[in-house]
C-alpha cells in the first residue's frame, strides 16, 4: 500500500470514528439532551475534514436531523396546550430514533445515507 492510499484509508477510517461518535451522542441525548447540541457541533466543526469520504453523507443526514427534530420540538411545545403537540413530540422522539438507527445501521455496513 502506497501512502496516499494509506492516508486516505486513515482519513475514510477517522471520518467514520466521528460519524459513529456523532451518533453515539445523539443516541445519548434522548436521555442526557446536551449531547444533542455536542454532537451536531462536532459535525459543524469536522465538517470540512470529512468531505469526500463515507461520512461526508452521514454528517449531512445527522446535521439534518438535529435542525428538522429542533423544529419539530419548538413546534410540538408551541401546541402542546392543544393536545396535538404531544403527539408531535412523540412523532418526533420516534423520527430521531429512526434517523439514529438507520444512520448508524448503514454507516457500519459502509452505505452512504441518501440525501
Amino acid at each position: 500500500m502506497n501512502d496516499i492510499t494509506a492516508t486516505a484509508t486513515s482519513a475514510d477510517a477517522d471520518a467514520k470514528s466521528t460519524a459513529t461518535l456523532v451518533y453515539v451522542l445523539q443516541a445519548a441525548s434522548l436521555l442526557l439532551g446536551i449531547t444533542y447540541l455536542v454532537a451536531v457541533i462536532i459535525n459543524y466543526v469536522k465538517r470540512s475534514e470529512v468531505k469526500g469520504t463515507l461520512a461526508e453523507s452521514h454528517f449531512h443526514w445527522q446535521i439534518r436531523t438535529f435542525w428538522f427534530s429542533l423544529l419539530w420540538l419548538l413546534i410540538g411545545i408551541a401546541t402542546a396546550v392543544f393536545v396535538v403537540g404531544y403527539f408531535l413530540l412523540i412523532a418526533n422522539t420516534v423520527w430521531v430514533i429512526y434517523r439514529i438507527a438507520k444512520g448508524w445501521l448503514n454507516l457500519n455496513s459502509g452505505k452512504p445515507m441518501y440525501q
